[in-house]
């Protein structure tokens, strides 16, 4: 496939940037699939999502909505750097941010069903008030970017803490927007509805 800005992966290179998707390079997943920690062969961290859901499009419709994702571009929402579509994979490969998610920063932990069920806990980092209004504040924007600015527009339908990721410096990044719409409404738990997460 042809792309002017996504960057085509094959399955094999993001197999080999997680050590095969090895659990200890896992740091997070959610209703669209499983993210990891990968190093490509430049030496560059990246967060690689194995998506879980099947698309309801075929790859080169796949690669061209992904494509279109990628242009997007605010300081307040994570870079897409690319995507596989080996086979029947479905990966979507990130730019990696250090704090994890907001989830995290906030509660101690990277994986909250992972700390239910095995008491797992990373450090806990304390927000003060200036961090936590900047970290507001420049989600507020990239959700104003994504609804009025952005070409096409995009309603996110998943804004959580856990979407809400934090560069070495704890400037938020917005994640997952766009995928919505690659997917059917009754594979993942979003819909048209109104609908959250606790």
């Amino acid at each position: 496939f042809a792309t002017a800005n996504v960057r085509l992966f094959s399955y094999n290179s993001l197999r080999s940037a997680t050590s095969d998707f090895h659990p200890s390079n896992r740091i997070g997943g959610g209703g669209y699939g499983v993210v990891y920690r990968g190093v490509l062969r430049d030496g560059t961290q990246v967060a690689i999502k194995t998506l879980s859901a099947e698309s309801k499009q075929g790859s080169r419709e796949f690669v061209t909505e992904i494509d279109m994702i990628s242009n997007i571009r605010h300081p307040n929402l994570v870079e897409l750097i690319g995507c596989c579509v080996d086979d029947n994979h479905r990966i979507l490969v990130y730019e990696y941010l250090e704090n994890n998610s907001l989830a995290s920063v906030l509660l101690g932990y990277s994986n909250v069903k992972q700390w239910l069920f095995s008491g797992s806990r990373s450090k806990y980092i304390a927000l003060d008030w200036p961090k936590r209004a900047a970290i507001c504040i420049g989600t507020a924007s990239g959700i104003a970017f994504l609804h009025y600015e952005a070409v096409p527009r995009i309603v996110h339908r998943d804004i959580k803490a856990s979407n809400i990721l934090l560069d070495g410096d704890f400037h938020p990044k917005i994640g997952d927007f766009g995928l919505a719409k690659l997917f059917p409404d009754n594979v993942t738990h979003l819909s048209t509805r109104v609908a959250g997460t606790v």
